[in-house]
Protein backbone atom coordinates (compact mmCIF):
# COMPACT_ATOMS: atom_id res chain seq x y z
CA UNK A 1 0.00 0.00 0.00
CA UNK A 2 1.39 3.36 -0.86
CA UNK A 3 1.30 6.46 1.49
CA UNK A 4 0.06 9.82 0.15
CA UNK A 5 3.53 10.99 0.43
CA UNK A 6 4.59 7.91 -2.01
CA UNK A 7 1.41 8.71 -4.20
CA UNK A 8 2.18 12.53 -4.57
CA UNK A 9 5.84 11.54 -5.81
CA UNK A 10 3.97 9.01 -8.03
CA UNK A 11 2.20 11.37 -9.88
CA UNK A 12 4.96 13.58 -10.79
CA UNK A 13 7.98 11.84 -10.73
CA UNK A 14 9.76 10.79 -13.69
CA UNK A 15 10.52 7.26 -15.17
CA UNK A 16 13.39 6.56 -16.51
CA UNK A 17 15.92 4.17 -18.06
CA UNK A 18 19.56 4.60 -17.45
CA UNK A 19 22.03 2.51 -19.77
CA UNK A 20 25.36 3.26 -17.34
CA UNK A 21 27.72 2.16 -20.36
CA UNK A 22 31.72 2.24 -20.13
CA UNK A 23 31.67 4.47 -22.82
CA UNK A 24 28.45 6.48 -23.52
CA UNK A 25 25.49 6.89 -20.53
CA UNK A 26 22.16 7.08 -21.95
CA UNK A 27 19.15 8.53 -20.50
CA UNK A 28 15.98 7.47 -21.57
CA UNK A 29 12.57 9.33 -20.06
CA UNK A 30 8.90 7.68 -20.72
CA UNK A 31 6.94 9.57 -23.11
CA UNK A 32 10.02 11.51 -24.11
CA UNK A 33 12.38 9.01 -26.09
CA UNK A 34 16.50 9.29 -25.40
CA UNK A 35 16.81 13.10 -24.08
CA UNK A 36 20.66 12.58 -22.81
CA UNK A 37 23.80 10.60 -24.62
CA UNK A 38 26.93 11.57 -22.99
CA UNK A 39 29.91 10.06 -22.96
CA UNK A 40 30.68 8.48 -19.51
CA UNK A 41 33.53 10.83 -18.78
CA UNK A 42 33.93 13.31 -15.30
CA UNK A 43 36.91 16.11 -15.15
CA UNK A 44 38.17 16.25 -11.33
CA UNK A 45 40.41 18.47 -9.42
CA UNK A 46 43.36 16.40 -8.91
CA UNK A 47 43.55 17.28 -5.36
CA UNK A 48 39.74 17.80 -3.93
CA UNK A 49 38.43 14.84 -6.15
CA UNK A 50 35.47 17.49 -6.62
CA UNK A 51 33.72 16.93 -10.10
CA UNK A 52 34.30 20.04 -12.70
CA UNK A 53 32.81 18.77 -16.28
CA UNK A 54 30.38 16.01 -16.96
CA UNK A 55 29.82 13.78 -20.35
CA UNK A 56 30.61 15.60 -23.69
CA UNK A 57 32.86 18.43 -22.12
CA UNK A 58 34.97 16.16 -19.85
CA UNK A 59 35.56 13.87 -22.90
CA UNK A 60 36.57 17.40 -25.15
CA UNK A 61 39.62 17.36 -22.27
CA UNK A 62 40.66 13.69 -22.45
CA UNK A 63 44.13 13.88 -23.30
CA UNK A 64 44.61 17.49 -22.91
CA UNK A 65 44.06 18.08 -19.08
CA UNK A 66 46.24 20.20 -17.53
CA UNK A 67 48.09 19.04 -14.28
CA UNK A 68 45.65 19.72 -11.81
CA UNK A 69 42.54 18.01 -13.64
CA UNK A 70 41.99 14.25 -13.78
CA UNK A 71 40.13 12.86 -16.49
CA UNK A 72 37.98 9.81 -15.09
CA UNK A 73 35.99 7.15 -16.13
CA UNK A 74 34.05 6.42 -13.59
CA UNK A 75 32.34 2.72 -15.12
CA UNK A 76 35.02 0.48 -16.48
CA UNK A 77 34.23 -2.81 -18.06
CA UNK A 78 30.61 -2.32 -17.51
CA UNK A 79 30.82 -2.16 -13.58
CA UNK A 80 31.58 0.90 -11.45
CA UNK A 81 35.20 1.65 -10.69
CA UNK A 82 34.93 5.46 -8.97
CA UNK A 83 31.71 5.02 -6.69
CA UNK A 84 31.32 8.58 -5.50
CA UNK A 85 32.09 10.43 -9.10
CA UNK A 86 29.76 7.73 -10.63
CA UNK A 87 26.88 8.83 -8.30
CA UNK A 88 27.85 12.37 -9.45
CA UNK A 89 27.77 11.87 -12.99
CA UNK A 90 24.12 10.11 -12.15
CA UNK A 91 23.24 13.19 -10.63
CA UNK A 92 24.16 15.34 -13.14
CA UNK A 93 22.24 13.38 -15.85
CA UNK A 94 19.25 12.65 -13.90
CA UNK A 95 18.84 16.78 -12.97
CA UNK A 96 19.76 17.35 -16.66
CA UNK A 97 16.61 15.00 -17.94
CA UNK A 98 14.43 16.43 -15.31
CA UNK A 99 15.34 20.41 -16.81
CA UNK A 100 14.18 19.05 -20.25
CA UNK A 101 11.08 17.52 -19.22
CA UNK A 102 9.42 20.17 -17.02
CA UNK A 103 8.82 17.77 -14.17
CA UNK A 104 8.85 19.93 -10.99
CA UNK A 105 10.09 17.05 -8.43
CA UNK A 106 13.01 15.13 -9.00
CA UNK A 107 12.71 11.77 -7.59
CA UNK A 108 12.25 9.56 -10.62
CA UNK A 109 12.29 5.48 -10.56
CA UNK A 110 15.08 4.53 -12.34
CA UNK A 111 15.82 1.18 -14.26
CA UNK A 112 19.65 0.87 -15.07
CA UNK A 113 21.18 -1.74 -17.38
CA UNK A 114 23.90 -3.72 -15.56
CA UNK A 115 26.03 -6.62 -17.19
CA UNK A 116 24.73 -9.87 -16.91
CA UNK A 117 28.05 -11.28 -15.23
CA UNK A 118 28.58 -8.89 -12.71
CA UNK A 119 28.83 -9.70 -8.36
CA UNK A 120 26.22 -8.67 -6.08
CA UNK A 121 28.84 -6.25 -4.54
CA UNK A 122 29.17 -4.60 -8.03
CA UNK A 123 24.83 -4.32 -8.44
CA UNK A 124 24.56 -2.61 -5.25
CA UNK A 125 27.37 -0.12 -6.23
CA UNK A 126 25.18 0.54 -9.03
CA UNK A 127 21.79 0.37 -6.85
CA UNK A 128 23.78 2.74 -4.50
CA UNK A 129 24.57 5.35 -6.89
CA UNK A 130 21.44 5.89 -8.41
CA UNK A 131 19.86 6.00 -5.15
CA UNK A 132 22.55 8.56 -4.21
CA UNK A 133 21.98 10.65 -7.01
CA UNK A 134 18.06 10.83 -5.69
CA UNK A 135 16.39 8.23 -7.00
CA UNK A 136 13.17 7.35 -5.45
CA UNK A 137 13.64 3.82 -6.76
CA UNK A 138 15.68 2.29 -8.29
CA UNK A 139 15.94 -1.06 -10.15
CA UNK A 140 18.79 -3.25 -12.36
CA UNK A 141 18.34 -4.96 -15.54
CA UNK A 142 20.42 -7.28 -17.49
CA UNK A 143 22.05 -5.44 -20.40
CA UNK A 144 21.27 -8.04 -23.02
CA UNK A 145 17.69 -8.17 -21.90
CA UNK A 146 17.40 -4.01 -21.97
CA UNK A 147 19.11 -4.57 -25.39
CA UNK A 148 16.52 -7.04 -26.82
CA UNK A 149 13.23 -5.33 -25.56
CA UNK A 150 14.92 -2.06 -27.19
CA UNK A 151 15.62 -3.66 -30.18
CA UNK A 152 12.04 -5.11 -30.18
CA UNK A 153 12.88 -9.01 -29.75
CA UNK A 154 9.89 -11.02 -29.03
CA UNK A 155 11.25 -11.93 -25.45
CA UNK A 156 8.43 -13.17 -23.75
CA UNK A 157 7.37 -16.00 -26.40
CA UNK A 158 8.31 -19.30 -26.67
CA UNK A 159 9.94 -18.43 -29.99
CA UNK A 160 13.60 -18.11 -29.41
CA UNK A 161 15.83 -14.85 -30.07
CA UNK A 162 19.27 -13.77 -29.51
CA UNK A 163 20.98 -10.62 -29.07
CA UNK A 164 24.92 -9.56 -29.40
CA UNK A 165 25.19 -6.46 -27.02
CA UNK A 166 28.49 -5.05 -27.71
CA UNK A 167 29.59 -2.02 -25.93
CA UNK A 168 32.19 -0.06 -24.82
CA UNK A 169 33.56 -2.80 -21.99
CA UNK A 170 31.93 -5.59 -22.03
CA UNK A 171 29.86 -8.07 -24.85
CA UNK A 172 26.96 -9.70 -23.80
CA UNK A 173 25.74 -12.71 -26.04
CA UNK A 174 22.52 -14.01 -24.53
CA UNK A 175 19.73 -16.30 -26.01
CA UNK A 176 15.94 -15.69 -25.14
CA UNK A 177 12.75 -17.94 -24.54
CA UNK A 178 9.14 -17.39 -22.23
CA UNK A 179 10.92 -13.94 -21.18
CA UNK A 180 14.24 -15.64 -19.81
CA UNK A 181 17.72 -16.14 -20.40
CA UNK A 182 18.45 -19.55 -21.63
CA UNK A 183 21.82 -19.48 -23.05
CA UNK A 184 23.95 -16.21 -21.58
CA UNK A 185 27.65 -15.36 -22.27
CA UNK A 186 29.41 -12.23 -21.03
CA UNK A 187 33.14 -11.43 -21.81
CA UNK A 188 35.39 -7.94 -21.29
CA UNK A 189 36.06 -7.37 -24.66
CA UNK A 190 34.12 -5.07 -26.74
CA UNK A 191 34.95 -1.81 -27.74
CA UNK A 192 37.50 0.01 -25.81
CA UNK A 193 39.63 -3.18 -26.33
CA UNK A 194 39.43 -2.45 -29.87
CA UNK A 195 40.47 0.97 -29.25
CA UNK A 196 43.59 -0.33 -27.14
CA UNK A 197 44.26 -3.34 -30.38
CA UNK A 198 44.32 -0.07 -32.76
CA UNK A 199 46.99 1.50 -30.72
CA UNK A 200 49.10 -1.18 -29.85
CA UNK A 201 49.06 -2.04 -33.91
CA UNK A 202 50.16 1.78 -35.16
CA UNK A 203 52.84 1.22 -32.19
CA UNK A 204 54.50 -1.99 -33.57
CA UNK A 205 53.68 -1.43 -37.11
CA UNK A 206 54.26 1.84 -37.68
CA UNK A 207 56.35 2.80 -34.84
CA UNK A 208 53.55 6.03 -34.20
CA UNK A 209 52.51 6.71 -30.57
CA UNK A 210 48.50 7.75 -30.69
CA UNK A 211 46.09 8.01 -27.74
CA UNK A 212 42.93 6.28 -27.25
CA UNK A 213 40.56 9.21 -28.74
CA UNK A 214 42.37 8.77 -32.25
CA UNK A 215 42.33 5.28 -32.17
CA UNK A 216 38.44 5.74 -31.28
CA UNK A 217 38.15 8.06 -34.64
CA UNK A 218 40.39 5.80 -36.55
CA UNK A 219 38.45 2.49 -35.84
CA UNK A 220 34.75 4.47 -36.23
CA UNK A 221 36.32 6.02 -39.83
CA UNK A 222 37.86 2.75 -42.01
CA UNK A 223 37.33 -0.11 -38.98
CA UNK A 224 35.84 -3.05 -40.04
CA UNK A 225 35.18 -6.75 -39.12
CA UNK A 226 34.61 -8.15 -42.70
CA UNK A 227 36.09 -7.29 -45.76
CA UNK A 228 34.52 -4.27 -47.45
CA UNK A 229 32.92 -2.91 -51.06
CA UNK A 230 35.98 -0.63 -51.46
CA UNK A 231 38.72 -0.31 -48.89
CA UNK A 232 39.65 3.34 -47.42
CA UNK A 233 42.45 4.45 -46.21
CA UNK A 234 42.75 7.58 -43.25
CA UNK A 235 45.71 9.84 -42.36
CA UNK A 236 46.60 9.68 -38.48
CA UNK A 237 48.63 11.98 -36.51
CA UNK A 238 50.79 10.96 -33.65
CA UNK A 239 54.24 11.00 -32.71
CA UNK A 240 56.93 9.15 -33.97
CA UNK A 241 58.55 6.83 -31.65
CA UNK A 242 61.84 7.04 -33.48
CA UNK A 243 62.43 10.41 -33.78
CA UNK A 244 60.05 11.58 -31.22
CA UNK A 245 58.89 14.46 -33.78
CA UNK A 246 55.02 14.75 -34.61
CA UNK A 247 54.35 12.65 -38.05
CA UNK A 248 51.51 11.43 -39.95
CA UNK A 249 50.85 8.22 -41.59
CA UNK A 250 48.75 6.89 -43.93
CA UNK A 251 46.90 3.43 -43.02
CA UNK A 252 43.75 1.29 -44.56
CA UNK A 253 40.77 0.01 -43.65
CA UNK A 254 42.57 -3.49 -44.42
CA UNK A 255 45.04 -3.07 -41.92
CA UNK A 256 43.20 -1.94 -39.04
CA UNK A 257 40.87 -4.90 -40.03
CA UNK A 258 44.17 -6.83 -39.32
CA UNK A 259 44.63 -4.48 -35.85
CA UNK A 260 41.30 -5.63 -34.04
CA UNK A 261 40.84 -8.86 -35.54
CA UNK A 262 42.16 -10.95 -32.29
CA UNK A 263 39.30 -9.33 -30.35
CA UNK A 264 36.43 -9.71 -32.97
CA UNK A 265 37.68 -13.51 -32.76
CA UNK A 266 36.72 -13.41 -29.59
CA UNK A 267 33.59 -12.29 -29.59
CA UNK A 268 32.79 -14.56 -32.29
CA UNK A 269 34.11 -17.03 -30.71
CA UNK A 270 32.21 -16.39 -27.44
CA UNK A 271 28.87 -16.68 -30.17
CA UNK A 272 29.82 -19.80 -31.32
CA UNK A 273 30.29 -20.83 -27.54
CA UNK A 274 27.28 -20.12 -26.94
CA UNK A 275 24.93 -21.46 -29.53
CA UNK A 276 27.04 -24.62 -28.70
CA UNK A 277 25.16 -24.73 -25.46
CA UNK A 278 21.95 -23.89 -27.04
CA UNK A 279 19.15 -26.53 -27.22
CA UNK A 280 18.21 -27.78 -31.00
CA UNK A 281 14.79 -26.47 -31.26
CA UNK A 282 16.03 -22.83 -30.03
CA UNK A 283 18.74 -23.46 -32.51
CA UNK A 284 15.97 -23.62 -35.49
CA UNK A 285 14.14 -20.68 -34.22
CA UNK A 286 17.25 -18.66 -34.37
CA UNK A 287 18.22 -19.78 -37.90
CA UNK A 288 14.42 -18.71 -38.39
CA UNK A 289 14.24 -14.97 -36.58
CA UNK A 290 18.58 -14.12 -36.59
CA UNK A 291 20.25 -12.40 -34.32
CA UNK A 292 20.26 -9.02 -33.48
CA UNK A 293 23.40 -6.97 -33.02
CA UNK A 294 23.23 -4.01 -30.47
CA UNK A 295 25.51 -1.64 -28.90
CA UNK A 296 27.74 0.80 -29.80
CA UNK A 297 30.27 -2.28 -31.04
CA UNK A 298 27.57 -2.73 -33.66
CA UNK A 299 28.29 0.13 -35.62
CA UNK A 300 31.99 -1.40 -36.54
CA UNK A 301 31.64 -2.08 -40.28
CA UNK A 302 30.93 -5.50 -41.60
CA UNK A 303 29.96 -7.04 -38.05
CA UNK A 304 26.85 -8.26 -39.40
CA UNK A 305 28.31 -10.11 -42.20
CA UNK A 306 31.20 -11.42 -40.23
CA UNK A 307 28.81 -13.04 -37.68
CA UNK A 308 26.54 -14.56 -40.45
CA UNK A 309 29.54 -15.87 -42.33
CA UNK A 310 30.72 -17.43 -38.98
CA UNK A 311 27.61 -19.00 -37.36
CA UNK A 312 25.21 -20.02 -40.24
CA UNK A 313 22.50 -17.78 -39.21
CA UNK A 314 21.65 -14.55 -39.73
CA UNK A 315 22.71 -11.37 -38.19
CA UNK A 316 21.41 -8.05 -38.69
CA UNK A 317 22.15 -4.75 -36.72
CA UNK A 318 18.97 -3.54 -34.57
CA UNK A 319 17.73 0.02 -35.26
CA UNK A 320 19.77 2.23 -33.53
CA UNK A 321 21.83 -0.18 -31.66
CA UNK A 322 23.28 2.31 -29.86
CA UNK A 323 20.21 3.17 -27.59
CA UNK A 324 18.63 0.26 -27.12
CA UNK A 325 19.51 -0.81 -23.52
CA UNK A 326 18.37 2.70 -22.39
CA UNK A 327 15.16 1.95 -24.60
CA UNK A 328 14.73 -1.63 -22.98
CA UNK A 329 15.69 -0.36 -19.47
CA UNK A 330 12.76 2.81 -19.91
CA UNK A 331 9.89 0.43 -21.27
CA UNK A 332 10.04 -2.11 -18.75
CA UNK A 333 8.79 0.57 -16.64
CA UNK A 334 6.17 1.75 -19.23
CA UNK A 335 5.04 -1.76 -19.12
CA UNK A 336 5.87 -2.68 -15.20
CA UNK A 337 3.46 -5.21 -14.47
CA UNK A 338 4.29 -7.40 -17.59
CA UNK A 339 7.99 -6.82 -17.38
CA UNK A 340 8.74 -6.56 -13.97
CA UNK A 341 10.23 -9.99 -13.51
CA UNK A 342 13.21 -9.25 -15.58
CA UNK A 343 14.52 -6.99 -13.85
CA UNK A 344 17.62 -8.19 -11.07
CA UNK A 345 16.62 -6.66 -7.81
CA UNK A 346 19.14 -6.20 -4.73
CA UNK A 347 17.44 -6.64 -0.73
CA UNK A 348 16.36 -2.80 -1.18
CA UNK A 349 16.11 -2.37 -5.07
CA UNK A 350 13.11 -4.76 -5.52
CA UNK A 351 10.97 -3.12 -3.74
CA UNK A 352 7.23 -3.79 -4.54
CA UNK A 353 4.63 -1.71 -5.00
Amino acid sequence: MLSPLDYFFGLFSLDIGIDLGTANTLVYVRGKGIVINEPSFVAVERKTRRPIEVGARAKEMWGKNPRDIVIVRPVRDGVISEFEITAAMLDYLIHKAHEQTWVPIPRPRVVVGIPSGVTEVEKRAVYDAAMQAGAREAYLIEEPVAAAIGAGLPVQETRGSMVIDIGGGTTEVAIFSLGGIVISRSIRVAGDELDEDVVRYMRNKHNLLIGEPAAERLKVEVGSAFPLPQERTFNVKGRNLMSGLPATVEVSSIEIREAVSGSVNIIVDTVKDALDDTPPELVADLMESGICIAGGGALLQGIAQRVTEEVNIRAYVADDPLTCVARGAGRVLEDYNNLRRLLVGTERGSTQH
